[in-house]
């Protein structure tokens, strides 16, 4: 063989060696790990900015999760898990030290506390820690005075020079010296059903709380579920119009059963995924299946 024969063979391709190939893949699938690793370290990195319910599965149709200081509709019919979501979020926030003020109109404050315990959670440690406060009004304490010179509301207005404030009476959030994170409104339904025949009061007296809760810095989530008839159609509209976010939950008949689920509508500032999700209410609390879409023939 001449030496010209010799460095042709040396350059010559070798011959196919599994090993080789192995080794490739390994290789390969260890830097893609590695890259993965690092991109979803860097999503995980939480931005002070945003919040998450704690809600298993719910947050995951979050990009960052909820801007801080959004006022949020819970809208959904009796049954879709509306006050169950609202009372799990508050507990997961207490348990993280944030201070959560749920008001309610509609159950005594006894009443959620043993439905909280049926959970598993100890909401009368977090009580007594000053992280959750529960307290419950009747609608008809809600106090607004119309003034028929202007036709606005003077609805609930602070009994001192700072008329942007809310007196929120007869609950005055600033003398209980809570200074809250999150505040839960159970329901809006029931102040509405207080300006009744009054619409335009009832937009007077929501921008006003709004603008109350922009002031003090809470993130808000107003529970609300709609009428079923068209009468009262213009407090959904201003509703829907006025808040920040809607997160619907639904409790949707198939057939002869009835399935939860869950959608978020509407979430300024933030990215989220844009469809409706299974959601089941167990004995732990509610579950979101967010990779679980909801098809077929279902009556919302």
């Amino acid at each position: 063989m001449t030496e010209q024969d010799i460095q042709q063979e040396k350059k010559k391709p070798s011959p196919f060696n599994i090993s080789d190939i192995t080794l490739s893949i390994k290789q390969d699938l260890k830097k893609g790990v590695q890259q993965n690793t690092s991109n979803k370290n860097s999503q995980m990195i939480p931005d002070e900015s945003f919040m998450f319910t704690g809600i298993e599965g719910f947050d995951a149709l979050l990009s960052k999760g909820i801007p801080k200081g959004l006022n949020i509709i819970l809208e959904g019919k009796s049954g879709a898990g509306k006050t169950i979501f609202a009372l799990q979020l508050a507990i997961h926030h207490a348990q993280n030290k944030k201070k959560c003020l749920f008001i309610s109109f509609e159950e005594s404050e006894e009443r959620l506390i043993n439905h909280m315990e049926t959970f598993g959670w100890n909401p009368k440690e977090l009580i007594e820690q000053g992280y959750l406060i529960i307290k419950r009004y009747l609608s008809t304490d809600i106090y607004y005075e119309e003034d028929h010179d202007s036709g606005n509301v003077k609805a609930m207005m602070a009994r001192n020079s700072d008329h942007v404030t809310l007196d929120l009476e007869p609950f005055i959030i600033g003398s209980e010296g809570l200074d809250p994170d999150i505040i839960i409104i159970d329901s809006l339904t029931s102040i509405a059903s207080t300006f009744q025949g009054k619409e335009h009061n009832y937009r007077f007296y929501l921008e006003r709380l709004f603008r109350f809760f922009e002031k003090i810095g809470s993130t808000n989530f107003l529970i609300y579920e709609p009428y079923s008839n068209g009468a009262l159609q213009l407090e959904t509209q201003c509703e829907r119009f006025l808040s920040d976010g809607i997160i619907v939950l639904y409790n949707a008949r198939h057939g002869n059963i009835r399935e939860n689920a869950i959608e978020i509508l509407k979430m300024r500032g933030a990215e989220h995924e844009k469809k409706i999700v299974a959601m089941k209410i167990t004995s732990e609390g509610i579950k979101v299946y967010p990779e679980q879409e909801v098809f077929g023939e279902m009556e919302i």
